[in-house]
């Protein structure tokens, strides 16, 4: 029994187009809230919690709801068309009513109706791979779907360079281009396993080779031997956990001390990170003054910078250890948004320090979550798990409106010292994290260097 990598990628197709349109609503949904329809920063800030907010109940629930599912088509395949035809339809009347003239109200009703499509076909897209790979060959499976999702988010990169042409009057930018490429782009990536993949067919092949474990049994194992968890649970399987009966033993106090304070380090550079991915493409023309959407070359850069990093930061995890390297990771962080903010003006030499935040920020995905698994394996992995993605999603919930506050009562110029300063906490409290550091063993293959969960 082998990983079949060609079907693998196929289903990656699903996760690719929901990163592609992840993409466009972090970078472009706020300009069009501020400049489209005056809405202020704190406000825009809100609408913009409302994805994380959703997510929270939307993903367990589509996730449970696929599991239960029985079609001609599949458990997953459903919910991934449904979810797919409706986001297009609905991105595509969201941005022809995106107008000046526009009425917010209606806008921010569509925007409400898309990140509930979205939410559909979320989590099933995600559990399609664990449902179709072998158990042993999982962890080998989530490194090229994480690949393929960052093909789909440096696309959408792309296109805003190309067809995104800003007007003198930031409200009269012509989004309708941009649309039909990521809406096309979605339709595309998703007929792409609809028409390749049949879900059922491939079930039964794997069952008959004996590869095909139940995603409890999954878990167990993990539980098992997660001492160095490279095997360990993707998102998908992690949403199709969060209602199983874990038995628990007790965690020591000194290693739940340390588990604490690694979950609030989560919170605090979840917090400065996402507060300058989503309000950066407006930093950028209020401060800088700089148009035609030159921000996507900087995020573009630190995109490629991460997924080129994933392997040698494995290499130098596995010498010093995961804290030190996590620590590095928030020092490259917090020293590039300290000097990124003193630049007057914008300078081609900004990229620099943008490749470096995403260095860092790899260097963070790569082994936070595996030194919650190490600990918890001391109490209840699922629950530590949940609690690991809630302190995530709660950071990306408040620094959207927290950060926009500060930029629209105070300064723009706040952003970047906002990063810095949460960056500086996440340092203090992960240097008090005493438990859960290993040094990771060397991964047999190079794709394996891929399996993050963020």
């Amino acid at each position: 029994m082998k990983l079949n990598k060609q079907r693998t990628i196929l289903i990656g197709f699903a996760f690719m187009s929901i990163c592609a349109f992840w993409q466009f609503y972090d970078n472009e949904i706020p300009k069009i809230l501020k400049y489209t329809f005056n809405l202020g920063e704190t406000w825009t800030g809100v609408v913009m919690a409302l994805d994380n907010v959703l997510a929270l109940f939307l993903l367990p629930l589509f996730g449970t709801i696929s599991d239960k599912t029985d079609t001609g088509f599949g458990k997953r395949m459903p919910y991934i068309l449904v979810g797919t035809a409706l986001s297009a339809v609905l991105l595509t009347i969201l941005i022809i009513i995106a107008r000046p003239s526009g009425n917010l109200a209606l806008f921010v009703g569509v925007l409400l109706l898309l990140l509930l499509s979205m939410g559909i076909y979320r989590s099933p897209a995600v559990s399609l791979m664990p449902d179709l790979t072998p158990a042993p060959f999982r962890s080998t499976a989530n490194a090229i779907i994480n690949l393929m999702g960052t093909l789909g988010g440096i696309y959408i990169l792309v296109m805003i360079k190309v067809l995104l042409k800003e007007a003198a009057d930031p409200a009269q930018t012509d989004y309708i281009p941009l649309m039909l490429s990521l809406v096309l782009f979605m339709i595309v990536a998703v007929a792409v396993v609809f028409f390749t993949i049949n879900e059922k067919k491939i079930k039964e092949e794997i069952k008959k080779d004996g590869g095909l474990k139940s995603l409890g049994e999954t878990f167990d194992n993990n539980a098992e031997d997660a001492s160095s968890n490279d095997e360990k649970a993707s998102d998908g399987e992690m949403i199709s956990k969060s209602g199983m009966t874990q038995k628990a033993t007790a965690m020591p106090s000194e290693i739940k001390r340390s588990l604490i304070f690694l979950l609030v380090s989560v919170f605090l550079w979840f917090t400065a990170y996402n507060a300058v991915t989503t309000a950066f493409s407006r930093f950028v023309a209020e401060v800088w003054d700089l148009h035609d959407n030159a921000y996507a070359t900087c995020l573009l850069v630190a995109t490629i910078a991460a997924t080129l990093s994933y392997v040698p930061i494995a290499f130098v995890s596995s010498k010093i250890g995961r804290k030190k390297t996590i620590l590095i990771g928030i020092s490259l962080m917090a020293a590039s948004y300290v000097i990124t903010g003193l630049y007057p003006h914008f300078s081609p030499s900004i990229n620099i320090f943008f490749a470096l935040v995403g260095i860092g920020w790899a260097s963070i995905n790569v082994n936070s979550y595996p030194m919650v698994v190490e600990m918890s394996k001391a109490g209840d992995i699922g629950k530590y798990t949940g609690t690991y993605y809630t302190f995530s999603m709660a950071a990306q919930v408040f620094t959207p409106i927290f950060s926009g506050f500060l930029l629209e009562n105070i300064s723009y110029r706040t952003l970047f010292p906002y990063a810095f300063i949460f960056s500086a906490l996440a340092f203090v409290t992960m240097l008090m994290v005493k438990h859960g550091d290993v040094k990771p063993p060397k991964k047999e293959k190079l794709i394996d260097h891929f399996d993050v969960d963020d």
